[in-house]
């Protein structure tokens, strides 16, 4: 089966607009928004969500504001995202070379792509890819934030978090990597309950507890492999933004929570 070397929009005009003018000026108007709850210097990861823009983009502003400053140091974004539509035993990086959005073709990082090929538990598969939102939607936040930058798309299914640790840590690299975790948290809860457990996931993540499940948030392997990760590198998270759909552009009785947090350099411990 011949390969196609780009991988095409799935959900412009759903998710955000299809339109370049549009969509620009709607990321334009959330980052020019965004208030974190506190500035965070040189991230090295972000989790952020993947909901339709009028429903979480201002909270994954909230995110991507924190890397405006860094957009001439990042150069290699890895992009990890659950698997919404095709199951996956492991984690899949497409064949793919490039992922277009309406602003644009985004090139796959030819070294990082050849160096995860190795990895136990990495697949090439360009299905899980070709209809999943998750990381689309994140794409262009990164385009309007970012100079000169390639990706690794990695769509993590069933896997051992350890073995998304060891990808992590194997593609580490230094300022110029940026690591993205693409999740939303709990889904269809009515809205306090909702805020009650949100609170609980965040508390978790808080604590470097690398044992969410799918029902806290739906990109939680991911985030596993991320907490690991964190804890061997001194990275410490900080909540830049927590709300719901409820809170956005949605009704209140089954609500789907999102968050964005951001990873640096625990400056406590860099003082000892």
């Amino acid at each position: 089966m011949a390969q196609a070397s780009q991988r095409l929009p799935a959900v412009a005009g759903l998710f955000y607009p299809a339109d370049p003018h549009s969509l620009h000026a709607q990321i334009s108007g959330y980052l020019a928004s965004a208030m974190p709850a506190e500035v965070v210097h040189s991230p090295k990861a972000i989790i952020v969500p993947h909901a339709g823009y009028i429903y979480s983009g201002a909270v994954a502003a909230s995110a991507y504001a924190e890397l405006v400053l860094r957009r001439d140091v990042i150069r290699r974004v890895l992009i990890l995202c659950p698997t919404h539509r095709v199951a996956v035993r492991g984690m899949a990086v497409p064949a793919a070379q490039s992922f277009v959005t309406p602003l644009g073709a985004v090139a796959i990082d030819r070294a990082a792509w050849l160096a995860a090929r190795e990895l136990p538990g990495v697949l090439v598969d360009d299905r899980p890819h070709a209809e999943e939102h998750a990381i689309e939607v994140q794409l262009p936040f990164l385009q309007s934030t970012l100079d000169h930058f390639e990706i690794l798309p990695i769509a993590v299914g069933q896997v051992d978090p350890n073995l998304v640790a060891r990808l992590l840590e194997t593609l580490w690299g230094g300022p110029e990597t940026l690591i993205v975790i693409s999740s939303d948290l709990s889904h269809y809860h009515p809205y306090r309950q909702a805020q009650w457990r949100d609170k609980a996931t965040i508390a978790m993540i808080a604590q470097l507890d690398p044992h969410l499940d799918g029902e806290q948030a739906c990109g939680a392997g991911a985030i596993n492999g991320l907490l690991i990760a964190a804890q061997r590198h001194h990275l410490a998270p900080h909540l830049l933004d927590l709300r719901n759909s409820g809170d956005t552009a949605g009704d209140r009785d089954r609500v789907v929570g999102y968050a964005s947090l951001a990873f640096a350099e625990d400056r406590n411990h860099a003082q000892h």
